[in-house]
């Protein structure tokens, strides 16, 4: 495949991401890309306390969504760190890994596994082929360094060395997440390294919408994970403190060459018997039918559902996501205006965290990273082109369409402005009055010949009259009767009151949307070893706080218009 190593120059394509400044030309904008999917996405950001923000470093993830003609959809998304280098590979290669003919006349669900594990194995090797002359250059000038002499003294006195090096440095640094959904034969395969994660959201029998993970965390959370590395002789106890491997949060990614290839210069990891950090993919276990399937898939970079974490204080925030996707898929008209739509508000929950928050809140939300959102729909209800949602300014995260005639508005020397009065007064010119201000209004005639006092053009809805007249208490006197319903209620048994309780009960505008458990594959099952019982290594899995139910949006952060 290395003829199809596509060169990387400056930024990736801006279909791949739009955020680019420069746009360089790829292979891959020749694929098709697919309209049943869109992408949003919001930079870094750190926060100052009057208001402003500052981006951290450039934005890192990258994503892509091709569809061909053959039925075979290919979707991912990169959550590049330490630079983009690693990320723009990774969107360039992988297509081309799955896309050119290896999958043509596949069928069976264990090849097309092993195809798409290749496919991350084949990436790497690519990735790293082009680190090659760095690595080569790099121990050529460390060898030159005579022994004793330490980086400051380099850079006291040899500062243009130092600079050489540092800069070789930072090129064979940096990796790359990556989370891939692929779509073959009408079945969906799901493989992933790193913390990008892979929602998958469908109705059920009851017409009830449940998300599932599909992707596995590989962090220092991740039992599995630590188990593996005990397994390599490091010690797991010292990397749970320190919450890193190595300076990776991860412990599998594309690239990362210092915790891969140069990991026996890394004091924590340099007693492994083989590289800890690795590109092997955890691929979901069966494949899942799409046949008939009502729904839609959601892939995201950490960014994302972390900064929802942050700023409300759960560990488990999935359902919430998903949440928020089902609601704008009532308002948005677009799939790529769903994913941005839910992109912006939880950066709005992030940010109004920290200016709003409680001290812990804002210790945790001084900043957050790169978000990207990708949404595959699986035939799920899209508000239609010509059904134009109108929400009001006070309430800018309900996901509730407002059904009523707009306004309609002209501009220029046209008709004025149609105002449907009836929301204003009384058709027959009664008076309408107010039990919040203690005023009464009356209907007025439009028209100018009835009212000579009016200027010309001007038209008063509303005429201020006298208050309304007070008991001996000073309050309105009532002219509502609620004794048949008290009496009513009274005459209910406990079983009458409790089902009608029960059914005058608030509820929310959506359905509630449960989650299943995670995905989280044991090692013998990614192994292959057929088994075998795990070795306990002394670490309880920390318990996990349900949310497979969510009734009422999110609430934690009050949000003002």
């Amino acid at each position: 495949m290395a003829s199809l190593t596509p060169q990387i120059a400056g930024s990736p394509p801006a279909r791949i991401n739009s955020q680019s400044s420069t746009y360089a030309l790829s292979w891959t904008d020749d694929l098709p890309v697919c309209h049943e999917s869109g992408v949003g996405f919001s930079t870094n950001q750190i926060y100052r306390e009057d208001g402003h923000r500052v981006e951290e470093h450039a934005f890192e993830d990258r994503s892509f969504h091709f569809s061909l003609e053959n039925g075979c959809d290919l979707y991912g998304v990169f959550d590049g760190h330490d630079g983009v280098r690693a990320a723009d590979f990774a969107t360039q290669r992988m297509p081309a890994e799955l896309l050119l003919g290896q999958l043509e006349g596949k069928t069976d669900e264990n090849e097309i596994r092993e195809i798409v594990r290749q496919a991350f194995i084949s990436v790497e090797k690519g990735y790293f082929e082009t680190l090659d002359e760095a690595l080569a250059e790099k121990a050529h000038l460390e060898g030159q360094i005579p022994e004793g002499i330490t980086p400051q003294d380099i850079a006291g006195e040899q500062p243009e060395l130092a600079n050489k090096l540092q800069a070789l440095t930072d090129q064979i640094h940096g990796g790359t997440t990556a989370v891939l959904a692929l779509i073959h034969n009408k079945k969906l395969y799901v493989a992933n390294v790193g913390d990008s994660r892979a929602l998958l959201c469908k109705e059920d029998k009851d017409g009830r919408l449940r998300v599932k993970q599909l992707s596995v965390d590989h962090t220092v959370d991740n039992q599995n994970e630590l188990q593996r590395l005990a397994d390599l002789g490091l010690d797991v106890e010292k990397i749970r403190q320190n919450r890193l491997i190595g300076k990776m949060e991860y412990t599998r990614s594309i690239g990362d060459y210092p915790v891969k290839g140069g990991y026996k210069e890394i004091e924590l990891l340099s007693g492994a018997s083989s590289e800890p950090v690795i590109e092997e993919p955890d691929i979901l276990q069966d494949a899942i039918s799409l046949e008939d399937s009502r729904g839609f898939l959601l892939l995201m970079s950490d960014g994302l559902y972390k900064s929802l974490q942050d700023a409300t204080g759960r560990p488990r925030v999935n359902a919430e996501i998903t949440s928020l996707v089902a609601r704008e898929f009532g308002i948005q008209t677009t799939l790529n205006g769903i994913a941005q739509s839910v992109v912006d508000k939880v950066v709005r929950i992030h940010h109004d965290a920290f200016m709003t928050g409680t001290p812990n809140q804002k210790s945790k939300t001084q900043k957050r990273d790169d978000m990207t959102l990708l949404v595959r729909n699986f035939n799920y209800p899209l508000q239609a082109i010509g059904s134009p949602t109108y929400l009001p300014a006070s309430m800018p995260y309900q996901g509730r369409t407002n059904t009523n005639e707009p306004l309609h508005l002209t501009i220029g020397d046209r008709e004025p402005p149609s105002v449907n009065r009836s929301l204003f007064m009384r058709t027959n010119g009664t008076t309408i009055s107010s039990t919040l201000t203690g005023t009464n209004y009356t209907n007025n005639s439009t028209s100018s010949n009835e009212d000579s006092n009016r200027g010309s053009g001007e038209q008063r809805f509303f005429s201020k009259k006298r208050s309304l007249p007070l008991d001996e208490k000073g309050e309105i006197e009532g002219y509502v009767d609620f004794g048949n319903y008290f009496s009513a209620l009274e005459a209910m048994d406990p079983t009458e009151r409790e089902q009608f309780e029960e059914e005058v009960k608030v509820r929310p505008n959506y359905e509630p949307i449960k989650e299943e458990p995670e995905r989280s594959e044991s090692i013998e099952e990614a192994d292959g070893s057929g088994g075998a019982p795990v070795p306990d290594t002394g670490f309880a899995e920390e318990p996990k706080t349900p949310d497979d139910e969510i009734a009422a949006p999110l609430t934690t952060t009050k949000i003002e218009p």
